[in-house]
């Protein structure tokens, strides 16, 4: 789903199944902050990003939630399978973020870009062919995980913007068939935390994977289990 209504897409997006439930559930409408076009959206996921994600029913808690987004009060943690296996295992990375100098609808490290930080860590190792990827966002740039990634030369497999489709190299026929018909970035948002804004309760929201992501890491795990097992990596 694309999550707000925009031009391209004015019906089937997120907010619109939102208005549509919160009408025929009688559950209240959602904050107005937005404006017609983005009524309770605080924050967004790329198209074709898998996910959790916070919506505000309110106007005071739509401004409360964005100040956490804002101040960097917010646990948003997220997996990739990418390309490659990254080195160091565990480490940040730091580079600003603004528009591709040429292509327009992408976004580009570039030198006036906007202060951008993703923390990662590397959960699976799947000989140098591709890795799982825990990734932590300090910052909250467009596209800046598939960004990140890619300027590192991992890039999220099956990403269209950023990555380019390409066989892995002692995978099995049955693996890279897997990855030729990938149809969108294997990127899911799988936990989101923050203080909620009524209670002042620490909250904990997990989504697991959907069934693309864990088709292909289940085949990652059994096509490098022969001879090469896949390396579990612990940060130290």
């Amino acid at each position: 789903l694309t999550v707000h209504p925009a031009p391209g897409n004015r019906t089937g997006t997120l907010v619109n199944a939102l208005l549509a439930h919160c009408q025929v559930s009688g559950l209240g409408g959602l904050s107005g902050i937005g404006g017609v076009e983005r009524p309770g959206i605080v924050h967004r996921l790329d198209k074709n990003t898998s996910g959790v994600m916070v919506i505000a029913k309110s106007d005071p808690v739509h401004r409360k939630l964005a100040s956490k987004f804002k101040n960097r009060d917010i646990i948003r943690s997220y997996i990739a399978l990418c390309y490659g296996s990254i080195i160091p295992i565990s480490h940040f990375i730091e580079a600003p973020i603004g528009r591709h100098p040429t292509a327009r609808i992408k976004m580009a490290v570039v030198k006036d870009g906007r202060p951008a930080l993703t923390q990662y860590k590397m959960l699976e190792s799947f000989t140098d062919q591709a890795c799982l990827l825990q990734l932590n966002l300090k910052t909250g740039r467009t596209h800046q995980i598939r960004v990140h990634t890619s300027h590192r030369h991992h890039p999220v497999i099956g990403d269209p913007v950023y990555a380019r489709i390409r066989s892995l190299k002692g995978a099995s026929k049955e693996l890279n068939e897997t990855i030729q018909n990938t149809k969108r970035q294997m990127l899911h948002a799988q936990e989101l935390g923050f203080v909620h804004p009524i209670s002042g309760k620490e909250v904990y929201f997990k989504a697991p994977p959907p069934e693309d992501f864990t088709t292909l890491l289940t085949t990652l795990r059994k096509n490098y289990s022969d001879g090469t097992p896949p390396c579990v990596c612990q940060a130290q």
